[in-house]
């Protein structure tokens, strides 16, 4: 892979009681690009991102983050480091305004007229969000819910965002805004490493990507020759 690596995950593994579900995952996200992690449901995208975010600590194996040691570090930690994770299922709170979620997302900054910069770029990528503002959280479509997210956890001005299923759920129309917005957000820097099912999006908007199966990294390239490969196209791409 070309570029210098922002992150690096070394032969990584991971547990749920007895149940191994990482098996020796190793993988790359260069700085300023986007890494898609494929495969099924059960095959370890979400462990993975649970284990980089530090919600879910390695059995073995290291992970560096902008050359520092970051395995076992604490969750709260990780994001002064410079690390948004935006779950599956959103996980906005539904009680708070708009405005308040995304304040949230930079609750660890003191920077104030920065926070309001970042707040105007985050309406800038989602305007709906400016219009409703000042709307309950748990009142927005799944779309606009799946916005907040991803604007939420780009207050914090993350280097590297982790995005869990960003599509999930959505309208064709709102799916390939969202994959429109994540291209935006590598152009202006930041480290996406991203799971999606949408295989063909991921690949669409991805430099490089992980094949993942039953926890282990089976197949890694450039997203231009996954995309080629007759394993991706007859098991993911339909055809």
């Amino acid at each position: 892979m070309m570029g210098k690596p922002l992150l690096v995950a070394k032969q990584i593994e991971a547990h749920y009681g007895r149940v191994r579900a990482l098996k020796e995952v190793s993988l790359e996200a260069p700085e300023g690009s986007v890494v898609a992690l494929l495969g099924a449901n059960g095959a370890g995208k979400t462990t993975t991102l649970r284990v980089i975010s530090g919600l879910l600590r390695p059995t073995r194996g290291e992970i560096a983050f902008a050359g520092r040691r970051i395995d076992g570090a604490a969750t709260d930690h990780l994001v002064r480091s410079g690390i948004a994770h935006v779950p599956e299922g959103r996980q906005i709170f539904p009680a708070l305004t708009v405005r308040e979620n995304l304040r949230l997302g930079a609750y660890a900054r003191r920077d104030t007229p920065a926070i309001n910069a970042d707040l105007q770029r985050v309406y800038g990528y989602f305007p709906r969000l400016e219009q409703r503002a000042a709307q309950l959280g748990g009142t927005l479509s799944g779309g606009e819910q799946q916005m907040l997210a991803i604007g939420r956890a780009l207050m914090s001005r993350p280097r590297l965002l982790l995005l869990d299923e960003p599509s999930l759920g959505l309208a064709p129309l709102l799916v390939r805004e969202i994959f429109r917005i994540i291209a935006e957000i590598r152009a202006t820097g930041t480290t996406v490493l991203l799971v999606e099912q949408n295989i063909h999006m991921a690949l669409t908007v991805a430099d490089y990507g992980y094949l993942l199966e039953a926890g282990r990294v089976v197949l890694a390239d450039t997203s231009a020759a996954l995309r080629q490969r007759e394993e991706v196209k007859h098991a993911y791409l339909g055809r």
